[in-house]
């Protein structure tokens, strides 16, 4: 195996690879990276055993064909190390790779190809294309009410939902809910749902571009598959049922409030300055037009907001858990944002009056 490359045209991918890979392993061959040279193309992979990258390299220089496993974390490093667009020589000797660029050179151990693992094929239970920056949006609106480590595991992921000409994401820890649709060339009549775990998820996101370019999803029993033009990324799926999202959503609320996002968001942040650094809460007073933020905490500091908004209802006073608020106007990028209210026992409802393909469900908080 031999094969030449440039610097930028190697790291890119196996930057990529390389953060799938876990520091920690208990298989040897998991914290090292594959790579495979068939004609003209590198092909580079890492895995976790639950999630698996492929990245493809065209290789403009003649090479050899050739499989072996190096270091992910020292090749990386190594490929940071040398000077921009230099160009890197790979050879295969006697089980060891001998990597030189200009006067520096590199021998580094390796495994054998038939050690590393291979997530299994598995027949495809639907297809289908979507563009890299609306599948992007769902992530990137929704990833943050993912739960991390909660012993529901179905929560510490996403809930893929496929329907007719649109696909749907739902995350939820318990405390609060995010919930986003796009548009989709999508033909199928019934709801398939898939749960991604958590890891799934943001190696997914680094992936995608804001471009139009299409990603082909292949949903299987166990595995999803996303593919575009330079990578192959399969997650394992976590098995386990969703709570049904479509019952969370507060019905019948009486009181709407309409805010500059940026203004309240800013209000938002002062006053979580003086909350109570374990719990967050913060109480809201809504009266004519005007809406009072305030915080206390156990050192008897206390901030308070007033902040204009666009209220006719009753006074109502509520508490919530001021970052899970934060997160939500965070992710928003509309200039308004709308809050559903009912009373302060009940759910607040969180869109944007211009935008109605995100919706937030934030839980009250007893202060």
């Amino acid at each position: 195996m031999k094969f030449t490359i440039n610097r930028e045209a190697l790291l890119k991918p196996l930057l990529l690879v390389a953060g799938v890979v876990e520091r920690r392993q208990t298989l040897p061959v998991l914290s090292n990276v594959l790579l495979v040279v068939e004609g003209d193309t590198l092909s580079l992979t890492g895995t976790d055993l639950e999630v698996e990258l492929v990245g493809r390299v065209h290789l403009d220089k003649p090479a050899e064909d050739g499989e072996i496993t190096v270091p992910a974390r020292k090749l990386m490093d190594i490929c940071k190390s040398l000077p921009e667009d230099s160009e890197i020589t790979f050879l295969l000797e006697d089980q060891r790779v001998i990597f030189r660029s200009g006067r520096s050179r590199f021998t580094l151990s390796t495994l054998p190809a038939n050690e590393f693992p291979n997530i299994d094929e598995e027949s495809a239970s639907y297809s289908f294309a979507i563009n890299q920056s609306r599948l992007r949006r769902l992530i990137d609106r929704t990833g943050f009410a993912m739960a991390q480590q909660d012993v529901r595991y179905y929560l510490n992921g996403m809930l893929l939902e496929v329907r007719e000409h649109a696909l749907r994401s739902v995350a939820t820890d318990g405390h609060r809910l995010a919930m986003c649709t796009v548009d989709a060339d999508i033909s199928q009549q019934e709801r398939h749902q898939v749960i991604v775990p958590r890891k799934g998820i943001l190696e997914l996101a680094r992936l995608l571009t804001d471009g139009e370019e299409i990603v082909n999803i292949t949903l299987g029993a166990n595995h999803i598959r996303a593919t575009t033009g330079d990578f192959i990324f399969t997650s394992k799926l976590v098995d386990g049922k969703f709570p049904d999202y479509e019952r969370v959503l507060p019905r019948g609320g009486d009181k709407f409030v309409i805010g500059d996002r940026q203004t309240l968001r800013q209000a938002l942040n002062r006053a979580s300055i003086l909350s109570n650094e374990k719990y967050r809460g913060i109480r809201l007073m809504l009266d004519q037009n005007t809406v009072k933020i305030m915080a206390n905490n156990p050192e008897q500091e206390e901030a308070e907001e007033e902040v204009t908004v666009n209220y006719d209802g009753a006074g109502l006073e509520i508490g919530f858990n001021v970052s899970y608020l934060l997160d939500v106007l965070s992710v928003i990028d509309g200039d308004a944002v709308k809050l559903t209210l009912s009373d302060p026992n009940s759910s607040a409802l969180v869109e944007e009056p211009e935008n109605s393909d995100s919706v937030y469900v934030v839980m009250p908080m007893r202060l």
